[in-house]
């Protein structure tokens, strides 16, 4: 059987396209997608409290609800400004932090508790756990404010607190702040501590 020549090119571009479609399905090949793609992420992440968030319609809100960059907002005044942006009421997650650390700091246990919201998220002597209620706090007091958390609390000051859209961090995560919303449109809301950890 003769080949025709004028058949033959189709059959010639086949076999010399082969080798190289089927080099772009190895694996060992870099793919052109992934060739400009940044590294993995690496670095501390912030510990994420607990509880209820103000900022986010969901608790797994998709990261592009979250304003482009956070670092912006931080360079165009302090914390108030972040906590304004990301969570609203500056102004009362400031009153709840000053009235934390005074509480603390004159070991006024009741007014302490009285700043929570129940059920807790705490860490005890390294587990997790939740305080209930007012009582089972000021009974687990002094396993719960520790020297350590006590500490961040009295060292740090409310023009450095870090703020994302799931409250306010006191210290390196020992103490959160979280707002809830009182009202179905939000125009109303209550600041507490949602979480102590160590």
């Amino acid at each position: 059987m003769r080949v025709s020549h004028a058949s033959s090119l189709p059959l010639l571009a086949l076999a010399l396209a082969c080798p190289l479609w089927l080099a772009g399905c190895n694996p060992a090949t870099p793919s052109s997608a992934n060739e400009g793609a940044p590294p993995p992420m690496s670095g501390p992440v912030a510990p994420q409290p607990p509880g209820d968030r103000i900022g986010a319609s969901t608790p797994d809100a998709p990261a592009t609800s979250l304003p482009e960059d956070t670092r912006t907002i931080e360079a165009e005044g302090g914390a108030h400004a972040r906590i304004d942006t990301l969570l609203g009421d500056a102004a009362q997650y400031e009153q709840v932090f000053k009235a934390l650390q005074q509480a603390v700091a004159s070991d006024d246990r009741a007014a302490v508790a009285a700043l929570v919201r129940y059920p807790l998220s705490v860490e005890i002597e390294g587990s997790k756990r939740e305080i209930a209620d007012v009582a089972a706090f000021r009974r687990d007091y002094e396993r719960i404010v520790t020297a350590p958390v006590a500490s961040a609390i009295a060292s740090q000051s409310f023009d450095t607190v870090f703020a994302n859209w799931q409250g306010v961090m006191i210290g390196n995560g020992q103490v959160w702040l979280n707002g809830k919303c009182l009202d179905t449109a939000c125009g109303r809301s209550e600041v507490k501590v949602v979480a102590i950890q160590e």
